[in-house]
């Protein structure tokens, strides 16, 4: 398993991704620093064994005081790289923790609704956890009530896999 986060250069990143044979993962949900749970950590704890390169969005240098736009070059940076990274990932875990808003992540999963790589997880309690559930329902998205489930998903998915390890 190897673990990119922003602003590791993905170019580089696809090559050993593609030299050693890796199931690219974008880690897609939750974050709203200090509201959502770091539920990236338990994603990548259970995939470390797996043959797998996670992109996290979860920046560990994230400054709150950069401005929203698309002059900011660490912001515009950010969320290239995000864009990027979910068009191309073989697989879109995505996350919403119930104490948050995400709006990122709605608007993440109206775009990717239809690739037919994500895996979802909406909790009860989740403020717009109906539209979550219709617009799986309607895209066929597979759709968790917990993070351990979509873990197991996932895992289950890298097991059947020819190329996993």
């Amino acid at each position: 398993m190897l673990e990119i986060k922003p602003p590791t250069d993905i170019k580089l990143a696809l090559q050993i991704a593609h030299t050693q044979g890796m199931t690219k993962i974008f880690l897609a949900g939750s974050i709203e620093m200090g509201a959502a749970e770091n539920w990236q950590v338990k994603v990548r704890n259970s995939l470390k064994d797996k043959n797998v390169m996670l992109f996290n969005p979860r920046r560990d240098d994230w400054d709150s005081t950069w401005i929203q736009s698309i002059k900011n070059q660490q912001f515009n940076e950010q969320v290239t790289w995000e864009l990027t990274s979910l068009e191309l990932a073989d697989i879109i875990l995505m996350y919403f923790d119930p104490q948050t808003k995400s709006p990122i992540s709605l608007l993440e999963l109206g775009i990717h609704a239809q690739s037919g790589k994500m895996i979802v997880c909406c909790p009860d309690g989740f403020w717009r956890k109906g539209n979550v559930d219709i617009v799986c329902d309607r895209y066929k998205i597979k759709n968790f009530n917990s993070l351990d489930m979509l873990i197991y998903e996932v895992q289950r998915i890298l097991y059947e896999a020819p190329s996993s390890n």
